[in-house]
């Protein structure tokens, strides 16, 4: 983020603009919207700069002349759009010197803060950026915001902020009044809100405080994260996410999952590495039903799908056990998320006709696999958590489970995040390749023929200079320990 989005009190202060050319004129249209006192400077004034002079002379004056530093006194905030370069710039500079935030049109190296696109719904104010760096883009998502939201939003708002003093009495706690806008907001207060009966609409709002509990049970929602890539999250596990009070993720859950959460949501991060656990299972468990019992909606994330090689299962043992709600979301597991973005169709007509997903995570030093299952050559094996028994699995499936040595098998690192990897090969030959390579976890191993796809498959491009997914953890979690404490 280049540019923290803060929305600036203007009412009654004074603001000027250096220039009176058509751009200028819309700037100081703009600071007149919010409440500013608007100074002109300029020695000539274009058409349109004195057309509004004339319609609104009360909260915006002519300051004929040239600029000069002595113009920025008393000044609250400052936009400079002229044809002359260096005026620009000894603007930006004189503001910079002060402190007095400035904006230089179409220059946004001389700018401390920029004006983004607005969508105005009432007192909803939607700012839309990029930095200066794609102004058309912006325009365009702009037009898009403004046909998916109607004005009705606006007249909702009012009625919030008419209520809000009151729900603030009748709910102590803070999430419970979040709770409670929440129900509001997706029920029927808001139909009559956008439909234009506004009493109506005020009339449930009523009866809906008055009903209203004085606390909220709290609930725990597994949500499956998928295998890295934010947009393979589906549309109920980001509601439930951006609603939730806390978000527990572990090694698997890549950063930008993390960060869709809402900002003042607290995180507790509860990775665990092969080896060695950051935080015990059971205590996992037990954290979840806490944080769901003091009334607080939890957002487990887990990397994957939460039932598929994601102890999902025993978290929810606990979680009924205690009498804490909880909903399950279903994610994109990493064997399908994986195999799709590495061009590895997991089944396929002329290849495979079955998959078997198998845990390569080893107990003791040791694998526990039943490898007599796995001797069907048309049948695609998805080995997870594999990396450091690779060389094992490929002896084993040419061993016991009598698989060929030229049988294809590929190890996918980092699978539909920016840092993947594919390594392709044969039962033979992968272990070495991955050792030569020197591919990490997270890493999925798939062996069978469809692994061959992969030369004439893949899709995926991984843009090498974006910033990394893992590793994990995010800087500076929160944990359990730091929470009690």
């Amino acid at each position: 983020m280049e540019h923290l989005p803060i929305y600036m009190q203007l009412h009654g202060r004074e603001a000027l603009v250096v220039g009176a050319g058509p751009v200028a004129t819309r700037k100081a249209a703009l600071l007149l919207e919010a409440g500013a006192r608007v100074r002109l400077r300029a020695p000539e004034y274009s058409d349109a700069a004195e057309r509004l002079l004339r319609e609104q002379p009360e909260s915006i004056s002519r300051d004929p002349g040239v600029y000069h530093t002595e113009c920025l006194d008393r000044v609250a905030i400052v936009i400079a759009s002229t044809d002359d370069a260096a005026v620009n710039r000894q603007v930006s500079e004189d503001c910079v010197a002060r402190s007095i935030p400035v904006n230089v049109a179409d220059q946004p190296e001389l700018c401390s803060f920029i004006l983004p696109a607005i969508v105005e719904r009432g007192p909803l104010t939607i700012a839309v950026g990029s930095g200066g760096r794609a102004p058309v883009l912006v325009r365009l998502l702009r037009a898009k915001i403004e046909s998916l939201i109607p004005a009705g939003y606006g007249r909702l708002a009012d009625l919030a902020g008419r209520l809000r003093d009151r729900v603030r009495a009748r709910f102590d706690h803070v999430n419970a009044r979040r709770a409670f806008w929440e129900r509001a907001f997706a029920g029927p207060a808001t139909e009559l809100a956008l439909a234009g009966r506004m009493d109506a609409a005020e009339a449930r709002l009523e009866q809906e405080l008055a009903d209203g509990a004085a606390s909220t049970p709290g609930e725990v929602y597994l949500i499956g994260a998928g295998p890295g890539d934010p947009d393979l999250l589906t549309f109920r596990a980001l509601r439930l996410l951006q609603q939730a009070d806390v978000v527990v993720y572990d090694r698997l859950v890549s950063s930008e999952v993390v960060n869709l959460a809402r900002r003042e949501a607290e995180r507790f991060y509860v990775g665990k590495e092969r080896d060695h656990h950051c935080v015990p299972q059971e205590e996992i468990s037990a954290l979840l039903s806490r944080l769901a019992r003091e009334g607080k909606r939890v957002a487990r994330l887990k990397g994957g799908d939460p039932f598929v090689f994601g102890r999902g299962g025993e978290e929810l043992d606990v979680l009924a056990r205690d009498g804490v709600a909880y909903q399950v979301v279903p994610g994109i597991t990493a064997a399908s998320g994986c195999a799709a973005y590495s061009g590895i169709p997991l089944t396929h007509r002329d290849h495979a006709q079955s998959v078997r997903f198998i845990t390569g995570h080893t107990r003791e030093g040791r694998l526990d696999v039943d490898w007599d299952q796995l001797n069907n050559p048309h049948e695609t094996l998805v080995f997870y958590m594999g990396r450091r028994a690779l060389p094992a699995i490929c002896q084993g499936l040419k061993g016991v489970a009598q698989r060929a040595g030229s049988t294809p098998a590929a190890i996918i690192e980092n699978g539909t995040t920016n840092q993947q990897r594919v390594v392709s090969g044969t039962l033979d030959t992968l272990a070495a390749q991955a050792e030569r390579a020197g591919v990490g976890s997270p890493s999925l191993i798939v062996v069978g023929d469809v692994a061959a796809c992969h030369q004439r498959l893949a899709w995926f491009k991984p843009d090498v200079g974006a910033d990394a997914a893992f590793p994990q953890p995010m800087p500076e979690p929160q944990t359990p320990a730091a929470s009690a404490a």
